[in-house]
């Protein structure tokens, strides 16, 4: 049975966690930098320069702490190499792998639709000028 999480808010920021699992969840993954590291890391282990080469964009504080936050939730694990320079890895745990499955359909829903809902965007740009 799935828990509702209706009539939860207030002050507690915390609290709202505890009670409802979906705002917990959507908090963690719903940020884009969370979800593109899930998604780089669905090919396998990788070295943070390489994460953040493919993701293009992120800087690397935010990368840092986004794989923080990750591994803190017990998504992803770092290990470390005793080199010059230093080696860090990264890979899915279990459990991070439970949720990238559960991402998967949206990870491909984004790539075939990408094109149609640009070409949306597009249009709609031009309505609301000609408007």
């Amino acid at each position: 049975m799935r828990q509702s999480c209706a009539g939860v808010g207030g002050k507690d920021k915390l609290e709202e966690q505890r009670v409802c699992p979906i705002r917990y969840a959507l908090k963690r993954v719903g940020d884009q930098w969370s979800m593109l590291v899930l998604y780089c890391l669905t090919t396998g282990t990788m070295r943070f320069g390489e994460m953040q080469k493919q993701i293009g964009t992120i800087s690397a504080r935010v990368l840092t702490q986004t794989l923080r936050n990750l591994e803190q939730d017990g998504l992803l694990t770092r290990k470390a190499y005793p080199t010059i320079p230093p080696r860090v890895e990264y890979t899915l745990t279990d459990l991070g792998r439970s949720l990238a499955s559960s991402l998967d359909s949206l990870f491909v829903w984004a790539e075939e639709n990408y094109e149609r809902v640009r070409e949306a965007q597009a249009s709609y740009r031009k309505t609301e000028v000609s408007q």
